[in-house]
């Protein structure tokens, strides 16, 4: 496996690394736990060591999911969670303080190696959120600091209290909109970017079709914009197109997509999230597959625009803060 640096502090980490949020929750039912905890013990013997949780996962399980995979194991794994979003959107010191001790706790860890503020709270001056977040690492509680889902003003204020690390936000073939202004920023500031749902949850693999064939319990049946109404039909166009390209290829659907975003710069590291073995496999081979040029300006000629907004009204106002 590949390894990028995020951040110019010295945080190296594969060059994809494994989104565990599905194994605990917002994808129907959780995952078995022995099989979530066999593809954690999988990801790390195949070099995926990027592991990225957060205290809403569950909430709380998920933490305490990784927690037991990582019981004998946690020299090999470079621990990622975040904080901010439960049990409300809270950016206080006092918040930060007391959610890192309850994710360690969780976590089984005297330490997490990258620690992000889950979304920004606006109650909150970003200088008080991440003073305190740089007590932690003065404390040895964290290793590095990073946002998600912040505005570049956000980003620049920020750092200039403590260096960022990463910026994790979604990012994939057909959600781009950061690629404006948010990228340049964290260029200009050495900062990497951590790309969440790099699949478009699941949908540009193929995992699903329409949201009828999803879990009564799946959030993308009714809070996913791109998946509903009349945006999912022109989505499923951009399926279709990827997959004659992949199939050209001869490489899978997510390998793709995945080659895609590892394609964009050596600082951005794509965290898909699986709770199979199979699917991490296929997904960690995507380091291998090498788009030239001349692809790229295909895939960027050839697939149509995406539907919709990646998230309900509710969720558009939680992001770029």
């Amino acid at each position: 496996m590949q390894k990028r640096k995020l951040g110019t502090q010295g945080l190296e980490a594969s060059a994809i690394g494994l989104g565990c949020m599905g194994m605990s929750a917002y994808y129907g039912d959780p995952a078995d736990e022995s099989e979530a905890i066999v593809t954690i013990h999988r990801a790390l013997e195949i070099g995926v060591t990027l592991l990225d949780t957060a205290e809403v996962y569950g909430p709380h399980t998920n933490e305490k999911l990784l927690g037991k995979a990582l019981a004998d194991r946690r020299d090999e794994a470079i621990v990622a969670t975040k904080f901010g979003v439960h049990p409300d959107l809270d950016g206080s010191p006092e918040r930060v303080r007391k959610a890192i001790d309850g994710s360690l706790q969780r976590l089984g860890l005297d330490h997490v190696d990258l620690y992000y503020q889950h979304r920004i709270d606006p109650k909150v001056p970003t200088q008080e959120t991440v003073g305190a977040m740089a007590e932690l690492v003065e404390a040895g509680k964290v290793r590095y600091l990073g946002l998600s889902e912040a505005s570049p003003e956000t980003i620049r204020a920020a750092n200039e209290v403590h260096p960022i690390a990463a910026l994790q936000t979604e990012y994939s073939i057909w959600e781009r909109s950061l690629e404006a202004e948010i990228l340049p920023t964290i260029r200009e500031l050495g900062i990497g970017l951590v790309a969440y749902s790099p699949l478009g949850r699941g949908f540009l693999s193929g995992r699903f079709d329409s949201p009828e064939e999803l879990d009564d319990g799946d959030f993308r049946r009714v809070a996913y914009p791109r998946t509903s109404g009349e945006n999912l039909e022109q989505n499923r166009r951009i399926v279709v197109r990827l997959g004659e390209i992949a199939e050209e290829r001869g490489i899978t659907k997510a390998q793709l997509a995945l080659a895609w975003v590892l394609a964009q710069g050596d600082d951005v590291v794509p965290i898909p999230g699986t709770k199979r073995r199979s699917y991490l496999e296929q997904n960690a081979a995507a380091v291998d597959v090498d788009l030239s040029a001349e692809e790229l300006n295909r895939i960027a000629a050839e697939l149509p625009e995406a539907a919709g907004e990646r998230y309900t009204p509710e969720g558009m106002a939680s992001i770029n803060n």
